[in-house]
């Protein structure tokens, strides 16, 4: 199998493609302070020294080191794991299960129009740099965001947030003031 690697704007992070559906339960973030057991590849990648979290998109893998360590030295080894999990026969990285509708909660208008902006129009972007943004809260015209993978760290992080994210979410939704990231 042919893992891509695609370089970010956070020079600390790699997008590596598989071309193979990796979560099909939307974005999740690994940390190596918090391995969680339930994912076997997170937990051999983050075995990996120099590897400090890794992030599972829709179909790409963002993966963060530490410095100095180099990109050379890591992608042999990630490539490696991310084909051996592969190669087992495994269709993808973390399943969809059912949903209990009662889970569901109601949510404002304002609030389900950020969101579909977010999704359609923010998302899509911050993902082909190997990242993700979560929507966290609307409170006093304040939108709290998390961003996450290549994007989490990234020295561009914070004009992206301020000129793309919030100029957009402004311009679609004008109960929107501003946009404030955790």
């Amino acid at each position: 199998m042919l893992v891509e690697t695609v370089e970010t704007p956070n020079p600390n992070s790699l997008k590596f493609i598989p071309n193979m559906t990796v979560s099909e339960i939307g974005p999740v973030e690994v940390f190596k302070d918090t391995e969680d057991k339930k994912i076997p590849l997170a937990n051999n990648i983050l075995a990996i020294e120099g590897v400090t979290s890794i992030f599972f998109g829709d179909d790409f893998i963002s993966v963060n080191k530490k410095e100095p360590v180099k990109w050379n030295d890591l992608k042999p080894s990630i490539i490696s794991e991310i084909n051996d999990f592969y190669s087992k026969g495994n269709k993808v990285v973390l399943k969809k299960k059912l949903k209990n509708n009662d889970q569901e909660k109601e949510e404002s208008e304002v609030v389900t129009k950020i969101k579909e902006v977010l999704e359609s129009k923010i998302r899509p972007a911050v993902a082909r740099d190997g990242g993700d943004i979560k929507f966290k809260s609307f409170n006093d015209g304040v939108v709290t965001v998390e961003l996450q993978g290549s994007c989490s760290g990234c020295p561009s992080s914070t004009v992206t947030l301020k000129r793309g994210v919030e100029n957009m979410l402004k311009h679609y939704i004008p109960e929107v003031n501003s946009v404030e990231s955790i």
